[in-house]
Formats: structure tokens, sequence, C-alpha cells
């Protein structure tokens, strides 16, 4: 929440807090933006309440981050209205999707920007800026809001995927993806400022390429961000399961930098509901699928996301999807509430499964991998593994493994006789387990 009190503005200041709500793609996004707005000499503020101007990059996926990105605008405004910030802009996914109803009902906001709109935010705010280098500054010289050591690259916009329940096309528009040339430059960029750790984020992974020469690239792409010096590791997010290149297999499989790691939300396992969402793939594909990368990849940690509550998702199918989590066995697991999103085709269903009922399934569901996690958990006491230092508090460190990506998985406690650089890498043997993190010591 902002809390409004009250700070001495002057009209000469250009001080500006960019606040970014949402997903990974929205962080790299804001950071983008803030890269080109220090690129013009704009001051760049953290807090809110000490910036002149206040822009809120928003999210609309789904209902909850709506009334988040909501929240966030009328308090942005109340800052205003009380005379703390002079500016209120609004950018993203809500505003793409929404404009015209935001624009009617917060009139004080001083403008809306859609998702692809950060050069005219930047031309808004500094009208004489000199945006010729503009697109340098972006790729390799972006703000970092995350820690030093690892950043996101996104490798595409967009999304042609038809899932029923989605709404990203609409807000995002189709797929486009980044050329390996650029990506790579960005790599390497982010490389040469300390990064050891790149998360490669898309609407969808596996996508990758076919605008560009008809073919999926994603392998490709790959084996050129193997050669940048100085990632540490790549990590995969977002990989669709539908028609998924198994030549990326290989490539995980044999090259060290590429951690056995990867994110696939198959979404659910009833072959009923998944035609219904639209995902264009079966139950018993899934599960040929997820065999066929343990098999290719040895040892590979696998996570997923599941949507629970479908309208079309019945004691039979919630009971298939807790069945599906049971053999599977995922390392990783997050479960959302379905929510109708208007625009898509799954909103001629209706809402047919009380609230009560979805929160009842995800937690269901997430007690079954909360078990499923400290069993796995369990097996990994007294085996070393590589730990990549995060953080350090009262002389006590934390970090992650490969089996965890960054903000959504779990860490491990470490012990150290002697004393560790944030954003290392350490060996550690794990001595002790819980539910979803490990405890460990340095070696």
């Amino acid at each position: 929440m902002l809390i409004v009190k009250s700070i001495d503005i002057t009209p000469a200041r250009r001080r500006v807090s960019v606040v970014t709500l949402g997903c990974e793609k929205n962080t790299v996004d804001s950071e983008v933006l803030m890269g080109g707005l220090r690129h013009t000499g704009v001051e760049l503020i953290n807090d809110p309440e000490r910036a002149d101007i206040v822009i809120l990059n928003t999210c609309g996926f789904i209902e909850s981050a709506k009334r988040e990105s909501i929240d966030s605008i009328l308090e942005a405004v109340e800052l205003k209205k009380n005379g703390i910030v002079r500016e209120v802009y609004v950018a993203g996914c809500l505003s793409e999707r929404y404009r015209s109803d935001l624009e009617l009902e917060i009139p004080e906001v001083d403008g809306y920007f859609g998702t692809q709109d950060f050069e005219n935010i930047i031309k808004t705010l500094v009208p004489d800026a000199a945006l010729q280098d503009l697109k340098y500054d972006l790729l390799g010289e972006r703000v970092l809001t995350t820690p030093k050591h690892f950043a996101y690259v996104k490798i595409s916009e967009g999304c042609d995927n038809p899932c029923s329940f989605c709404a990203i096309p609409i807000m995002r528009g189709g797929h486009r993806s980044k050329s390996i040339d650029e990506i790579a430059f960005e790599a390497m960029m982010l490389a040469t400022n300390g990064v050891k750790e790149i998360v490669l984020i898309a609407q969808d992974l596996t996508y990758y390429g076919l605008d560009l020469e008809n073919k999926r690239m994603l392998s490709d792409l790959l084996r050129r961000l193997v050669q940048v010096n100085g990632i540490g590791w790549i990590r995969l997010m977002y990989a669709y399961p539908a028609k998924f290149p198994l030549d990326i297999l290989d490539v995980i499989a044999g090259e060290e930098k590429i951690v056995k790691y990867l994110d696939i939300p198959v979404q659910h396992a009833s072959t009923e509901v998944l035609k219904s969402m639209r995902r264009g793939i079966t139950r018993r594909a899934t599960e040929d699928l997820l065999e066929t990368i343990r098999q290719k990849v040895p040892g590979i940690a696998l996570r997923t996301t599941l949507i629970t509550g479908y309208p079309n998702e019945g004691e039979a199918e919630f009971s298939e999807l807790e069945e599906f989590v049971e053999q599977m066995r995922f390392d990783r697991l997050g479960v959302f509430i379905y929510s109708v999103e208007d625009g898509t085709t799954a909103v001629s269903l209706g809402d047919t499964v009380p609230r009560e009922e979805k929160l009842r399934r995800q937690a269901r569901l997430m007690e079954l991998q909360r078990e499923i996690s400290f069993e796995k958990n369990q097996e990994k006491i007294g085996k070393k593994i590589r730990v990549l230092v995060e953080r350090e508090e009262d002389s006590v460190y934390f970090g992650r493994t490969e089996a965890d990506a960054p903000e959504v998985d779990a860490e491990i406690k470490l012990e150290s006789a002697e004393p560790l650089s944030i954003g290392s890498f350490a060996d550690a043997v794990v001595t002790a387990a819980e539910d979803f993190d490990l405890i460990g010591r340095v070696v």
C-alpha cells in the first residue's frame, strides 16, 4: 500500500518512479522503460512518494491481478490529489485492454499507454528526448530491478496459442520473436554487468522462431547463448507442451550452462477439460511428453502450473487431476483458480464452479504437492549440489539450486565456515529438508 504523507515537490525536479505489477514479462518491460528514461537524464526513484511522476505498469491477467492494479492506480491518484506527486501515468496490460473504461472511471490519470507504448511514454515525459540511440540503451543498459546476479531475458512478445481461458493475445498481440543476434547481445551486456543467471521468458518459449524462419528455433538460440562468457546458468520458463520441440532436450542435457530445469505449464490433466481449454494436447500425450523429457534429461526438475475450477471441471475431472499430480510427481507446482476473462472463448461456458469449491480444490492440490515436495527433498539429504548464493541475513546465507527459479520456487539455507559472496556459486551438501526448502553446508 502507498502511505500518503506530505512531501515538498518542486516543478524543476524530474524524478520518476516506475511501479511494476504482474509477471516477469512486465518486470522486463519496466526495466526497458527505465533504461530509456535514464538515457534521457531522468532521475529514477524507487519510492513513489518521493517522485514527481509515477508510472504504473499494470497487469490484467486474472481478476485478482486486475484488482491489485486498479487499487494501485487509485493509491497513486490519491498521492496526486494530496500534492505529493505531480503526474500519474498508467501503462501495461490493464491499460491496453481497458483504456477507454479507465479513462472514463479514473480521469485523474494524466495518460494511459498500452503494452508497446514505452517510447511514447518517454516522449510524453521528456518531449525533447534524443531517442536515436534508445534501441541500444534498451537492450544493453536496461535498469535491472532484480538482484544483480540474475536477470530475465524476454525472447519474444505476444502469443499465437488459442487457449480458451487466456486474454494474453488480446493484450499482447500475436507472437513476435526477437532475433538470435539481438538476444545474444542482450545476454552479453547483462553478463558484462555481472549477471550470472539469465532466465529465458516468453508467453511460449517453444514457439520461438516460427515467425522468423518458419521453424522452431529455440535449440539454435540455446546453442548461441551458451557461448556467452560470464553466464553460469541459463533457465527456461513457460514452455508450451503442445508441439513441444524435442530437439531442445539434447541441448539441455548436453550443455552444462543450461540448468536441468523446465517450466512446462500443463494447466490440466483431463482430456475433456484440455479440449475445452483448446490446449491442443491430450492427457496421454502430456504424460508421454513428460516421460520423454525425464528420459532425455535425467534428473531434470519439472515445474508446472494448473488451473482448477474451470467451467467443465466436475468432480470426476478434478479427481483425474489429483491422480495426475500424484502420478507425475512434479518437482515444483503452482495452482491458479479459474476466473472469467472478457473476450476469451471460455466466457460462453459461464463460471459454474463456486469460488469456495475452487479454493478447496486449489488447497487440495497444493497439499498433495507439499507431500511430494517433502519426499523429494528427503531424497536429497547427503547429496552435493551447486548453489547460487542469493542473500545473507544475520550471518546466515540463502541460495537457490538449479531446481529453483528465482521468486517462484524454493531456496536452501546455507551454513558456511567462510564468508560467501552474494551472486557467486558454491557447492553444498544437503543436511536437512523441509516441505519445500532445504538446509545445507558449504563444502
